[in-house]
């Protein structure tokens, strides 16, 4: 396993051709300033191939989360993923249309979205009746800007095949879903009829009416572009993959703590979950990668898996989370390269990845 403290662009240029399996990340959701003027300006520079940089912050105002990543930095993934590798990359529900042309335009397939659903998301809403004058409060009492969030979005890509799915598969050994290995549990004996769609009750002898890609008590449903959090768990729900948020001492494992939170990281995704992803889209012994490692997640979900794993992170601080949560979790060795801060030029500016 390998983590890298630098800027993403930069770095992935060091990595060699077609060298990782399968890449999962949550980049950055660009929530800043989506004003109509500005879009329009980003998607005409991204349509021309020209480079193109955001006004104000993002969440929290972080820098980095002032729009999603660009072309010129997906396109860089794009070259290190082999032919017929998957990408899932996280997006935010009001900007995933952007970060789904970002990665068609560097040459990526959108091949479905994930959806992932929980219940304890917090609405950021403005009261608009504590807004307005007084006389006018009565009529708008009630009324807010925002919906409560319930769900992410993960896109679900691949680089193009090269000939067919069974080519791909035996030159590049990616290529494919991992259904059989992420399948869930069932005690329900259900199944596809050859005739076509539908669900039935088996019987000890009725398996020879049912094609075997549906059926479900051998090695559980297959799996969805749905997965579910405790929240929403339950009754019809459990035909579905289930994944909590993660929790403080989750988030917190492997870092000096006390009363004070170690683990600073705004968006820290659950081991669980990313274990899930990585083994969906990953071959054995396959190599993931995550450009935006953040406090480290999809590493851990790679190295107890079994994979491989390459992690780029540009902010100091999370680096060292990312480092010491992987070290707790996974007994891999770990390679740590630091490059030297890059000199900026007068009137140049680094890269926001």
């Amino acid at each position: 396993m390998k983590l890298i403290c630098g800027d993403s662009i930069e770095e992935l240029k060091k990595l060699d051709p077609c060298s990782v399996d399968a890449v999962v990340c949550d980049p950055p959701y660009g929530l800043g300033q989506t004003t109509p003027a500005q879009v329009s300006e980003c998607l005409t520079a991204w349509a021309r191939g020209e480079v193109w940089r955001p006004r104000g912050s993002g969440f929290m105002g972080k820098e980095w989360d002032a729009w999603v990543p660009p072309p010129q930095l997906w396109k860089e993934v794009f070259r290190v993923l082999k032919q017929g590798g998957h990408l899932i990359a996280f997006a935010g529900s009001r900007t995933q249309d952007l970060m789904s042309i970002s990665l068609r335009l560097a040459g990526f397939e959108v091949r479905d979205c994930i959806q992932w659903l929980y219940g304890s998301g917090f609405p950021k809403s403005h009261n608009i009746g504590k807004a307005v004058d007084k006389l006018e409060a009565k009529q708008w009492e009630g009324w807010g800007t925002a919906l409560k969030p319930a769900y992410e979005p993960a896109i679900l890509c691949r680089k193009p095949l090269e000939g067919t799915v069974a080519q791909n598969v035996l030159k590049h050994g990616v290529g494919g879903i991992n259904i059989d290995g992420c399948r869930i549990e069932t005690d329900e004996k259900l199944g596809r009829a050859k005739a076509g769609w539908g669900n039935k009750t088996l019987g000890a002898d009725n398996y020879s009416n049912f094609n075997s890609i549906g059926i479900t008590i051998e090695g559980g449903r297959w799996p969805s572009n749905v997965i579910l959090d405790e929240e929403v768990e339950g009754g019809e729900w459990k035909r579905f993959f289930y994944c909590a948020k993660a929790s403080r001492q989750e988030r917190e494992q492997g870092l000096e703590g006390g009363e004070q939170r170690a683990n600073i990281h705004p968006t820290v995704k659950p081991i669980d979950l990313m274990r899930y992803l990585c083994r969906l889209i990953t071959p054995p012994q396959g190599v993931v990668l995550d450009p935006f490692m953040g406090s480290g997640s999809t590493g851990i979900g790679a190295g107890l898996e079994g994979f491989d794993f390459v992690g780029i992170e540009r902010e100091q601080e999370y680096f060292e989370i990312a480092k010491a949560r992987i070290e707790h979790w996974v007994s891999s060795p770990l390679t740590y390269d630091k490059p030297k801060p890059k000199e900026v030029e007068e009137g140049e500016q680094l890269s926001l990845f």
